[in-house]
């Protein structure tokens, strides 16, 4: 069911003990532009080498010359456009700071795809070329140049584990795959691109062309290698051996619902912010390698941290078993999911399932008056949802509104709302939850199904497209 957003008035003392958020952050449409000139200008960096390397008068001439241009152009695009998916997951701050991890990952995802085509493009079009050039069979010449260029054997290594990289990666077959696999699968990306790296630099004529394109091609190369080792596996390791952080106890919350608190030391100087999340190895014994993306669940005190999870794979349910003292490792923090981004002064927390965690740590975080705040939570049953407790105390604190949405969803529609309000459109509902919502910034948190239906829901109720914030966590 549907009801009605209620205000709480039972308290007016803030809840102590914990940081409050009040900067705005300013647009990072900026810091957007930049990557997307960047990623513009390596590209035409590249064409710029490959023309001065007489590529265009490669094409002008005869067939097989013409043919093994097209192959030399689509393989230097798609090596940097390889590089530039590994840089936008290496956790560049900056780039987190603009994007988000679920916009950065979608980024990844589709220029990830775009190299991988390229180099397969690549390998034809140089081995067509060759083998006209040579008037050989396609067949043999492939062979010869496997096994006689110096590197090809490892180039060709990694471009197949770049396939499998990407074929794991299409919707369908990650549907099929457990989370863990799937991220085992995928770190053969990084062992994919670092094998084509000898084939480059000892048989790429438009790498070792002029001292221009040596030049481009190393720092490339560097810039890559170095933000990899820098933010994907140094700052980790840093935070980890300085915060030290261990689980303090684990406490059931629902039916499959678990919170894990844990301290360390010098946890007010981690730069967390309540609604982001870090990814997390926990040191239990095997699969501890497997980092899990889990927000904080409660505002970051300075003293502990806390997590909430759901038993919905073979990750989380370890979750339930950790003993007290299980040492941790971390990842982050990440996401834009918090009061930095803010675009209002009035703020709509939607949550779903699980989801509403780290809107919990927004909630209890957010600086504002009273009536400014509105909780939506979506839940299958009321009685079971977690951390429902925790808000209302919250909302009472801070004069925030709480409106429960419950049920099951509606059958054959793709719709954020239950069964009981079905005769409501998306936008209705939450215009009747928030009559004011137009004036908000909307969070949001939930399956990404549900999150998409809430956000044209948001869009249809007039609420801008910048004041719409969310994380998406799905592989």
């Amino acid at each position: 069911m549907v009801r009605a957003a209620r205000s709480r008035e039972a308290a007016t003392s803030d809840v102590p003990g914990r940081s409050r958020s009040t900067g705005r952050a300013g647009s990072s449409r900026w810091e957007r532009d930049i990557t997307g000139s960047l990623v513009w200008a390596s590209l035409l960096v590249v064409l710029a080498l490959w023309v001065s390397n007489g590529g265009v008068q490669d094409l002008a001439g005869p067939r097989a010359d013409a043919v093994i241009a097209l192959g030399r152009v689509t393989g230097l695009l798609a090596s940097d456009l390889m590089l530039v998916q590994v840089l936008l997951m290496a956790r560049i701050p900056w780039l987190e700071r603009a994007w988000g991890q679920d916009g950065l990952a979608a980024w990844h995802r589709i220029v990830g795809f775009v190299s991988v085509n390229g180099m397969v493009l690549h390998i034809v079009l140089i081995t067509v070329g060759y083998s006209m050039a040579g008037d050989s069979t396609v067949v043999s010449e492939f062979v010869s140049m496997v096994l006689d260029y110096p590197g090809m054997l490892l180039a060709l290594a990694g471009t197949l584990l770049l396939i499998m990289v990407a074929v794991t990666s299409v919707r369908r077959a990650r549907r099929r795959l457990r989370y863990e696999s799937w991220h085992l699968l995928h770190l053969y990306a990084y062992l994919g691109t670092g094998l084509a790296l000898p084939h480059q630099l000892w048989t790429g004529a438009d790498f070792l062309a002029s001292q221009a394109a040596t030049l481009f091609w190393w720092s490339l190369w560097g810039l890559t290698a170095a933000s990899v080792l820098v933010w994907r596996i140094g700052l980790p390791l840093v935070r980890t051996l300085r915060h030290r952080l261990v689980v303090e106890r684990v406490v059931a919350e629902a039916p499959g619902v678990f919170s894990v608190y844990l301290t360390g030391r010098r946890l007010d100087r981690l730069p967390v912010r309540a609604g982001q999340f870090f990814v997390w190895r926990f040191l239990d014994g095997p699969g501890w390698s497997r980092g899990h993306p889990y927000s904080l669940s409660a505002a970051p005190d300075g003293r502990s941290l806390r997590i909430t999870v759901q038993d919905v794979g073979d990750g989380s349910s370890r979750v339930a078993r950790m003993a007290p003292g299980t040492r941790a490792m971390i990842e982050g923090p990440y996401g834009r999911l918090h009061g930095g981004v803010r675009t209002r002064r009035k703020a709509t927390l939607m949550g779903a399932g699980i989801g509403i965690a780290p809107l919990v740590a927004l909630l209890e975080d957010l600086d504002n008056d009273r009536g400014e705040l509105t909780v939506i939570y979506r839940v299958g049953e009321e009685s079971s949802a977690p951390l429902r407790a925790e808000i209302d105390r919250l909302a009472a604190a801070k004069g925030a509104r709480v409106a429960v949405v419950a049920g099951h969803r509606i059958r054959g529609r793709d719709s954020w709302l239950p069964e009981s309000a079905a005769h409501l459109t998306d936008a209705q509902a939450l215009q009747q939850l928030v009559p004011d919502i137009a004036e908000h910034d909307v969070f949001l948190c939930g399956g990404s199904g549900w999150m998409e239906a809430a956000r044209r829901a948001a869009l249809e109720a007039q609420v801008r497209a910048s004041s719409i914030h969310l994380e998406r966590f799905s592989w």
